[in-house]
């Protein structure tokens, strides 16, 4: 099952470093917060990863294009015309797909225009800000579980994000997004998609957490999957530091990895 990450946006509310590069490759422990999301989906085996890219995609590109010599023991033989030998490979086991999805496109034009790469089969999709320590295969299994459309992962936070109405078989009833509401489940992202959602998706000023996701819910086709446990956003420098404060420690609970 491929997962498509988010990493498209500008990241206002962090301006102090995306200004220099784009959110996701802003570093947590000196790696890009998106290692850390994708170090988490590898671990329960999900290693197929499309990366939409918008604001400076050229960066995340470059940095993925480096990852596998920055992390392997390698001959350059000048003398040979620069052959390339590779020692030592230590990398991961990934596949990934950087897809420019443009500058001043919302969440769901981007997953639109991603669609191609999909194909015709279900999906991940999360947001390249945000760590957590759920256990995705139980996320994919409880998708799988209840047939519907959509399934996102619900956290109780008192943050302004996409609020949701829940009952007690974990059918989203109505998704309001970004309206102050303490001790409400929020859409926390992670979620799982069958390939009918991008019939939700129209064109590129489509906002993933309006139009689509209140459709998905009023015909009982949005569930959640509760996580009890960490997930935090890195929305701003305090967040950051925060994260980073975590790891310095080594008690960062969404490290699910050796």
């Amino acid at each position: 099952m491929k997962t498509v990450i988010l990493a498209g946006g500008v990241g206002s509310r962090i301006s102090e470093e995306s200004v220099l590069r784009p959110k996701p490759l802003i570093e947590v422990g000196g790696k890009p917060i998106l290692w850390h999301i994708m170090k988490e989906y590898s671990n329960y085996g999900f290693n197929d990863f499309i990366i939409c890219c918008g604001y400076k995609q050229h960066m995340i590109k470059t940095w993925f294009a480096n990852y596998f010599l920055a992390n392997s023991d390698i001959t350059f033989d000048f003398s040979k015309g620069g052959d390339v030998t590779v020692h030592r490979a230590c990398s991961e086991n990934w596949r990934v797909t950087c897809v420019d999805t443009g500058l001043n496109v919302m969440t769901g034009g981007r997953i639109l225009r991603i669609r191609d790469y999909v194909g015709d089969e279900p999906f991940m999709m999360t947001y390249g800000d945000g760590v957590c320590d759920v256990d995705i295969r139980k996320l994919v299994e409880f998708h799988k579980s209840h047939g519907k459309k959509a399934t996102l992962t619900a956290v109780v936070r008192k943050e302004e994000k996409g609020v949701l109405s829940i009952n007690e078989i974990g059918a989203v009833k109505s998704f309001r997004e970004k309206k102050t509401a303490d001790n409400t489940p929020i859409n926390a992202g992670y979620m799982v998609l069958e390939p009918s959602v991008f019939d939700y998706l129209k064109d590129d000023s489509t906002v993933f957490e309006q139009e689509p996701l209140e459709a998905l819910a009023n015909e009982g086709e949005l569930m959640s999957y509760r996580h009890e446990g960490f997930w935090q956003c890195m929305d701003s420098m305090r967040e950051k530091e925060l994260l980073e404060k975590m790891w310095e420690t080594g008690r960062a609970p969404w490290k699910s990895w050796s």
